[in-house]
């Protein structure tokens, strides 16, 4: 059992934690959430012993063995599989004294260090290394080759693999996810889900945090607070606390308006003077309750687009690759307005390669790409961010790209992305990650793009951000295709999805569930799905045209009923909303009385049609759905 007592914490002059006081039971699964800059790394920093809390404890570590995730990795000549077994150090050094032993002939020792090893499991450490490296998607050459080969997300992937290596109580994960695909996080949720110790991980990834974590931590004001059940569940009770929070800071409000108000008209007239000081002295001892700031820093949306083509952007008959070697052969992809389609597929399987055939980057081998007339096009991936100018700042970045643009107009587009007064005209350099993936999405959308193409946007955003993104995607008018492993963001953006695999480009008729399904059940019948498997059966290739044209064509149908559906829904939960500020008005006493008579059925009347409104759309919502059925 770990326990943070009234633990403090300062950076700088800025307080991060102020009370904290928390209980980890053992063998307990928890996410760590929080804006960045909150306080996530500092507090695990100091479950690291890195750094001191300024006041208070933590008991219950002293004889913890704790794996953590480091962020940067050395480039190092070792091999990648000797430098994730390096996690586990004990069974390293056995595994070099028992090397050293039999090259020296010191078959006495190498016998004593034979027993230890089995002792220790130590003859499936290969095994076990090859398993994390084929599940966090590494190529089937990755062991033996140099850490200093690899870019520096396949280095993050090492660390997290080496931390999963190290035998521990209390493993602590930041952002495990970030520079993973979608297959390789299905398959850390299944070893999360199985892992015997504490879990402490900073996420942003909702999805993942609903499939591993049992209890929420969040750091909000500088307030440790914990929470039972998962994402999901944190988000409907916080909400229904801010919904209580917010109805009694307004209860008070109005209590502090009346007693202000008395006290103004009668604290110097003699007959009420001790009753005004009685008020005084009421308000110096309320507490004071803070309104509740739901809403997010981040408020943006996509501009309209202006002209546009159609199709805007198509593929026909396209080799894709590097040099005269494809990586994608026969590829045909037309992006249309309102196309909005997700790539699923391995790690390696090409779906990067597409994207940057499909902006232009990466010269077609073979076939044909025809952007239309009118096409504009918005990349964004994680090299967006090492193009940045660090010495510039977030407000001249976007004056380059638009010399005439008026700094006002500047700085309110950057104000909604959270980038507001010093902080959006002093250099970017000292930005974290996620703030500098804030800024290099914010030039995309001040381009006004008719086609979005996104690379992984979401790593290193908070879930505020990810929240904001989300929306304002969903009302993006252009077209999107996107790789992503954030299956929340995939499912609310999405709705048409394209398998890449074995070197082709094919529609996915079923959904996301079914194919995360797929996937899990392929790690559990192997530790990796076979090389060249799909999760469909092989078919001719007529027939698989067929049915390509067969679901386009169903989708086509479908999708105005969609749209009516969404609409539909919008109006409800408005309707639902005016219904519950209604009958909160309506249960004010004074309305009851005899000079409230009129406002009271003006109240009334409107309750009536709200209720009448409300039931129309209710059944037209039921039609919709059932017309959506028969087309299933």
């Amino acid at each position: 059992m770990i326990i943070l007592r009234d633990i403090e914490l300062r950076r700088g002059s800025k307080l991060l934690l102020e009370g904290a006081n928390v209980t980890l039971q053992p063998s307990q699964k928890l996410a760590l959430i929080g804006a960045n800059g909150s306080g996530k790394s500092s507090l695990f920093a100091m479950l690291l012993r890195q750094l001191q809390p300024d006041t208070g404890s933590i008991e219950g570590m002293s004889k913890l063995r704790l794996a953590h995730m480091a962020q940067e990795v050395a480039a190092t000549r070792e091999s990648a599989a000797n430098y994730i077994l390096q996690g586990d150090a004990e069974l390293a050094t056995l595994v070099q004294d028992l090397a050293a032993a039999e090259a020296d002939g010191d078959f006495q020792r190498a016998a004593s260090l034979h027993s230890a090893m089995e002792e220790a499991d130590g003859y499936s450490a290969e095994r076990r290394v090859h398993r994390l490296l084929q599940g966090l998607g590494f190529p089937a050459n990755a062991a033996e080759r140099p850490v200093s080969d690899f870019s520096g997300g396949w280095r993050i992937r090492l660390n997290l693999a080496r931390a999963l290596m190290t035998p521990s109580d209390m493993l602590l994960l930041d952002e495990p996810t970030n520079h993973l695909d979608l297959d390789a996080t299905l398959w850390l949720e299944q070893w999360l889900q199985a892992y015997p110790g504490t879990l402490l991980m900073i996420s942003h990834d909702r999805d993942f945090i609903d499939a591993t974590c049992e209890r929420i931590l969040s750091i909000e004001g500088g307030q440790l607070q914990s929470w039972k059940g998962n994402y999901s569940d944190y988000e409907r009770m916080r909400a229904e606390m801010l919904a209580n929070q917010q109805a009694s800071y307004e209860k008070q409000q109005v209590r502090i308006a009346h007693i202000e108000d008395f006290v103004r008209r009668f604290r110097y007239q003699a007959t009420k003077a001790r009753q005004a000081q009685s008020r005084i002295k009421e308000l110096e001892r309320m507490q004071q309750l803070a309104p509740a700031h739901v809403d997010s820093p981040f408020n943006f949306v996509f501009p309209p687009a202006g002209r546009s083509s159609d199709p805007l952007l198509r593929l026909d008959e396209a080799d894709l690759g590097y040099g005269d070697q494809p990586v994608l052969s026969g590829v045909d992809l037309m992006l249309r307005p309102g196309s909005r389609i997700a790539l699923l597929g391995k790690n390696g399987a090409g779906k990067s390669t597409l994207l940057k055939s499909l902006i232009g980057e990466l010269p077609l081998i073979n076939g044909r790409r025809q952007a239309g007339e009118h096409c504009r096009i918005g990349y964004f991936d994680q090299q967006q961010l090492e193009s940045l100018d660090l010495t510039a700042s977030a407000a001249l970045h976007i004056q380059r790209l638009s010399p005439d643009a008026r700094e006002q107009e500047i700085m309110n587009f950057l104000g909604g992305f959270n980038f507001r007064g010093d902080f959006a005209t002093s250099a970017i350099a000292p930005f974290s990650g996620g703030e500098k993936a804030r800024l290099a999405l914010a030039l995309v959308v001040w381009q006004r793009p008719n086609l979005l193409v996104l690379d992984e946007p979401t790593n290193h955003l908070d879930l505020d951000m990810r929240n904001a993104m989300e929306v304002a995607l969903q009302g993006y008018q252009g077209a999107l295709i996107l790789v992503s492993h954030d299956r929340h963001l995939l499912r609310n953006t999405a709705d048409e999805l394209l398998l890449v695999h074995d070197g082709v480009v094919e529609e996915y008729d079923d959904d996301l569930r079914a194919y995360e399904k797929w996937i899990l059940s392929s790690y559990r019948s192997s530790d990796k799905p076979e090389q060249g498997s799909a999760p469909a059966e092989a078919a001719p290739e007529a027939s698989r045209k067929e049915k390509r044209q067969q679901a386009a064509a169903e989708r086509e149908k479908k999708r105005p009923l969609q749209r009516e559906i969404t609409t539909t829904e919008k109006a409800m939960a408005a309707a639902e909303a005016s219904m519950a500020a209604l009958q909160e008005q309506l249960a004010d006493p004074a309305l009851y009385a005899d000079d409230g008579k009129p406002e009271l059925a003006r109240l009334l009347k409107s309750e009536g049609e709200l209720k009448i409104r409300a039931e129309q759309l209710e059944e037209r919502w039921l039609e919709l759905q059932q017309a959506l059925e028969q087309l299933n």
